[in-house]
């Protein structure tokens, strides 16, 4: 089985988000959740859920946003 970047969802106050995904991107993440759900034994997610630490992962391990962001200070 792969391993997924993304563990367990924790469970916080949810954030309420209005935006347009295309359909690819959105079936994708209701996939993605899936696949969480199979390799956590957790329920799954509602893919709306996964954003938010996706785009924490990502930007924790953007070595260029970093770098910008330690020459900005």
């Amino acid at each position: 089985m792969a391993k997924l970047k993304l563990g367990p969802i924790i469970d916080d106050k949810p954030v309420k988000l209005t935006l347009e995904l295309p359909g690819p991107l959105h079936r994708d993440l209701v996939a993605y959740a899936e696949v969480l759900a199979r390799e956590t034994g957790q329920p799954a997610t509602d893919p709306v859920r996964l954003i938010v630490p996706m785009l924490e992962r990502f930007i924790a391990t953007d070595r260029g946003f970093a770098s910008a962001r330690r020459g900005c200070s």
